[in-house]
């Protein structure tokens, strides 16, 4: 009696954490399925920004970095210089793992013929932030598994937590919402890509003393895959350095390093972090870290002059 008991009230826990389980699958689908249609719906913000880098550019030329290439760099000056398409895939605050995986899905779809990397001083630094900040490619996961090795850097365990359709958007979701309103499409928006920074630095140039820190060798390492599949698939590439306000006293081992791994397949490095021109002019700048609205335009001349008189994609097509 006591026996059978027991089976019975086993037997009732076992279906019910059956229908438990059951049910949170089908939430987790629902929910999951829900934020993703509503997630894709988005035209226009920083989480449109990067579906349009993943899935929809067609531009000639592709400009790639973090903060510093979205408001250095107007994508508009280099369509005008060269004659040809050109669109700012940066992303603030990511590192190369974002930028690589951009390039993947880019490749998958065509071929660009020129890229910039606008490389920062401290491009390869170990921290955990830019592991972290890979949760901005969850959403892409199932779509694209060309960029899955580099989603699964951020932790051993990001394939299992991935088998959930709620987890690519639970720190998304009133980013999700903001970006479905009328609100978001009337705000100000970016150009190609480029976000143009109004203000204007007032203070002295900062003199504060640089330190390198311990570098990533997966930054590297993924650093060169980039460079490679730039090679390897006959885009031109330029790796840039943009300005920076503080005083020219220091040696970033991130740029040497970048450097060499450009000279090794023979990739035009343009270094302008310590250019006199911008850092006697410090109303060029946003911040010290980030040119202004001008000093984006005086920078894109800039680098744009340098790619017509070097560029072979240029001279082939005669666009000089």
């Amino acid at each position: 009696m006591i026996n059978n008991l027991k089976k019975k009230v086993l037997k009732n826990l076992l279906l019910k954490l059956f229908v438990l389980s059951i049910t949170l699958v089908l939430l987790d689908f629902i929910i999951g399925s829900l934020l993703d249609i509503f997630y894709f719906r988005q035209e226009s913000g920083v989480l449109y920004r990067t579906t349009y880098a993943i899935e929809k550019t067609k531009e000639d030329l592709l400009i790639f970095g973090s903060s510093t290439a979205i408001h250095n760099y107007d994508p508009t000056i280099f369509e005008k210089g060269l004659k040809m398409s050109a669109y700012n895939v940066g992303n603030d605050g990511r590192s190369v793992f974002y930028h690589y995986a951009v390039l993947q899905a880019v490749l998958k779809r065509y071929k660009p013929k020129i890229i910039i990397y606008d490389f920062e001083i401290r491009e390869f630094s170990k921290d955990q932030e830019s592991y972290d900040r890979i949760s901005s490619l969850l959403p892409y996961y199932k779509k694209n598994p060309e960029i899955r090795p580099i989603i699964e850097l951020k932790s051993p365990y990001e394939k299992y937590k991935l088998l959930s359709n709620i987890y690519p958007y639970n720190s998304l979701i009133f980013t999700i919402g903001i970006g479905n309103t009328e609100f978001n499409k009337k705000r100000r928006g970016d150009i190609n890509g480029f976000v143009p920074l109004p203000n204007i630095w007032n203070h002295p140039i900062d003199t504060i003393t640089f330190v390198n820190r311990e570098l990533d060798s997966n930054k590297i390492k993924i650093f060169e895959s980039f460079v490679k599949d730039c090679a390897n698939a006959k885009i031109e590439l330029f790796v840039v350095c943009s300005p920076i306000l503080i005083e020219p006293d220091y040696t970033s081992n991130s740029e040497m390093m970048g450097e060499k791994i450009a000279k090794k397949y023979n990739v035009n490095f343009m270094n302008y972090s310590k250019d006199s021109l911008f850092i006697n002019n410090p109303k060029l700048f946003a911040d010290i870290g980030h040119l202004n609205v001008e000093g984006a335009k005086i920078f894109s001349n800039i680098v744009k002059e340098n790619i017509a008189r070097v560029s072979k994609s240029l001279t082939k097509t005669g666009n000089q």
